[in-house]
């Protein structure tokens, strides 16, 4: 069953309250997705640990409802100085 780019959003946003999501889905199928995450959060944090908080906050979805996610995360500029 594939999500929609809204409920990823959704989730994301829910998990880390001041991210900035942008959703692109990558083949139309709603099965492969692309996912842009800023938040203050990650600050300080590995790129490893910045995907782990997403996949936290995808609350198991990773794998089975959600079959492909290509992700990216950074700090917003104004919290990187």
């Amino acid at each position: 069953m594939a999500m929609e780019a809204t409920e990823i959003e959704g989730l994301i946003k829910e998990g880390i309250p001041d991210a900035q999501v942008t959703i692109e889905d990558l083949r139309g199928d709603g099965d492969h997705y692309a996912a842009y995450v800023v938040s203050s959060a990650f600050a300080g944090k590995s790129r490893v640990q910045q995907h782990q908080m997403v996949y936290q906050a995808l609350q198991g979805r990773m794998g089975g409802d959600l079959h492909a996610l290509a992700l990216q995360t950074s700090v917003p500029e104004d919290a990187a100085n």
